[in-house]
């Protein structure tokens, strides 16, 4: 097996980066070989004309391709008066292009047996389909036309206007997609990312056709994108596949955009957000702003995590369901972005209860902000990691997702032995530190539950880790 960075003109790059290299790696058009195995994966990665990275993976033995192009453009790039804007166009895109209908879309992807959809996130859009190898010209052709060519008739707007709203309605009937929402805003107070991706209800009701249609024309450009394929694929087809379908677009000297960085400007201090709802349940999340993505101590974030609630035998499902029957669902969560990111816990109980199972979260929190985890724990949680990586790529479309999502957010590729050795460096100490770090920051909550007043919700937010 080799493992190299080398450029189409033969320099060798190093390995394990954080910090982001597309600058120092893609400023021309050419090639990139990032993972050669003989006779198995390899991974490679070109820049064409115009900014746009195609980056692919061939997978041995299988019969099917993924193919998805990531836009650098999410909820966090919207001012607020189109709040919304990202997901909304998410929608749009798909009701027709130049040259097909949202109709022949839905046919065409149906009568190969394949899967064709859109998600939007904080930090960017995803366009994807899944289907069989001998099926990628028609995905490629696809998913481009989908992302490239759109019409965004005003007939349409309106039509998906009605489906945002719907969607959003759907948000506020569901505690847990509700309280994600009300917990974003409670830990980063006015920052665009603690705003909800699908906008409100009076963003989506205001949108006009031309806010819509010119947040498109500015945003989705050839640097701010990639496209990553996965499967049983070559390099040399789906660049074919790619020139052939994009053509003149393919045209110009403009680099990639490099990947966002910088440290998150926040507002006033977290705080509790209580949604009143006349639930059976209280459903409550509590957290602290964590690291960004590019810090090296995200792997130990990992780790800590996984330890403190990312399983049965972690530390708080063992505190919180199986010793002291409080709750049926306990588990910590992480999120990472390009400057700033949380760390949080969730749990769902009986609104009369909900004071003991804060007490004794933050008394698990307290312990581990003071002593850190067993070695054993973190052991647990080290082969609980490598498990759910390796598992986690059993399909192509999550192999195309590990790349292109790696590709936009670091500009670089880290095999996955490159990662579970990360993982497998961590020590107790490491953890033990970073917990003493975190915990010491103030706490966030938020609170969906039949609570008339936030003086009613029994949680306090000070901080568990002094």
């Amino acid at each position: 097996m080799t493992s190299r960075s080398t450029t189409a003109a033969g320099a060798t790059g190093t390995r394990g980066r954080s910090a982001p290299r597309v600058q120092g790696h893609l400023q021309k058009p050419g090639s990139t070989v990032l993972l050669e195995r003989a006779g198995e994966s390899e991974v490679r990665r070109t820049l064409l004309p115009g900014g746009l990275r195609v980056i692919t993976e061939h997978v041995p033995g299988v019969r099917s391709a993924s193919i998805g192009i990531w836009v650098a453009v999410g909820s966090r790039d919207e001012p607020v008066s189109v709040a919304g804007a990202a997901h909304y166009l998410e929608h749009l895109l798909f009701k027709g292009t130049a040259k097909r209908t949202a109709a022949q879309i839905a046919e065409e992807i149906d009568a190969v047996g394949g899967e064709l959809n859109a998600f939007t996130a904080k930090e960017h859009t995803c366009y994807y389909a899944h289907v069989l190898d001998e099926d990628l010209p028609l995905a490629v052709d696809l998913v481009s036309d989908v992302v490239f060519d759109a019409v965004c008739a005003e007939s349409d707007v309106e039509t998906e206007r009605g489906v945002v709203l719907e969607e959003i309605a759907m948000r506020d009937d569901d505690p847990e997609d509700l309280l994600h929402d009300a917990f974003c805003a409670a830990l980063m107070s006015d920052h665009p990312l603690g705003r909800p991706v699908l906008g409100s209800e009076q963003s989506i009701t205001d949108m006009t056709r031309g806010a819509l249609n010119g947040f498109y024309r500015r945003r989705y450009t050839m640097p701010r994108m990639v496209l990553a394929v996965a499967g049983n694929v070559t390099h040399k087809n789906v660049l074919a596949l790619v020139r052939k379908g994009l053509r003149d677009r393919l045209a110009g000297d403009r680099a990639p955009i490099a990947p966002r960085t910088g440290r998150a400007r926040l507002g006033r201090s977290p705080r509790l957000v209580l949604h009143t709802d006349d639930t059976e349940q209280a459903h409550m999340m509590l957290g602290v702003r964590a690291l960004d993505r590019h810090d090296d101590r995200r792997f130990t974030l990992a780790v800590l995590n996984a330890a403190l609630g990312g399983g049965m035998s972690s530390r708080l499902f063992q505190e919180v369901r199986e010793r002291r029957g409080l709750a049926y669902q306990v588990y910590s969560s992480v999120a990472a972005y390009a400057d700033t990111g949380h760390l949080s816990i969730y749990t769902g109980c009986q609104p009369d209860r909900l004071g003991e199972v804060t007490g004794v979260i933050r008394e698990v929190l307290r312990d581990v902000a003071r002593a850190g985890f067993t070695d054993a724990e973190v052991l647990r949680a080290k082969g609980s990691l490598r498990g759910g990586l390796v598992l986690g790529l059993e399909d192509t479309s999550s192999r195309m997702s590990r790349i292109g999502k790696g590709e936009l957010a670091y500009g670089d590729y880290l095999t996955v032995e490159e990662t579970l050795e990360r993982y497998a460096a961590v020590t107790a100490e490491d953890v033990a530190a970073l917990a003493k770090d975190l915990l010491a920051r103030p706490l966030a909550a938020a609170v969906v539950g039949p609570y008339a007043h936030a003086e009613d919700v029994p949680v306090e937010l000070h901080e568990v880790g002094k």
